[in-house]
């Protein structure tokens, strides 16, 4: 899978807006300010495929990417305490009218938490979804650069008893900074996507 030919295809800001899906869709999940865009960028090798913001709350759309035979889905940030109210019911409807769509060929959620803080009640609640849901995710912990070897171990040593489930969850630390678990992440994309490519008879 050539990662270098990711494209920024559409954004969607209602869930009635939603397009069926055409290939296999490789979903970026995690609350504003995780760092969802910078590991995309990062993943696919460009510096604007997704906007980076400093401002919590920037992507307010569903976002579709295009790589070959499959779509990559930035959803937009939960949790920005600041947002209006009736801008985090349009969050919610559009998320859950998304993952809530079982019609969708969702092959992979690539939930990302905050390694620097214990996952959020936000996270929490989105995993438990993702578990009661059995759709397929891993986690990624992101800003793993921002720790040193100690404030590592004990996050790490944490999780077992924050996440549930959390010894049967696939996960990997990750930096869009110095690249810490991008080729790990794309192995994962690239055996989904495999899975999904037609046969030749």
């Amino acid at each position: 899978m050539n990662f270098n030919k990711a494209e920024f295809e559409r954004a969607y800001g209602l869930a009635e807006q939603l397009p069926p899906s055409e290939k296999i869709e490789i979903v970026f999940a995690g609350r504003s300010n995780v760092g969802k865009s910078s590991l995309i960028n990062k993943l696919f090798n460009r510096k604007n495929l997704a906007r980076v913001s400093s401002v919590p709350g920037k992507t307010a759309t569903v976002n579709f990417y295009s790589c070959e035979n499959v779509h990559l889905v930035d959803l937009p940030g939960y949790g920005f305490a600041k947002a209006a109210k009736g801008e985090k019911i349009r969050f919610s409807q559009l998320v859950g009218g998304y993952l809530g769509d079982t019609e969708r060929n969702i092959g992979l959620v690539i939930q990302l938490v905050d390694m620097r803080h214990a996952p959020s009640k936000e996270d929490v609640q989105m995993i438990n979804y993702l578990i009661d849901e059995e759709l397929p995710f891993v986690i990624a912990f992101t800003k793993a650069d921002k720790l040193n070897k100690t404030e590592r171990e004990k996050r790490l040593s944490a999780y077992p008893s924050e996440i549930p489930c959390f010894e049967d969850i696939t996960w990997v630390t990750t930096s869009s900074e110095n690249g810490e678990g991008v080729d790990t992440l794309r192995e994962f994309i690239e055996s989904v996507a495999e899975e999904d490519e037609p046969v030749e008879e």
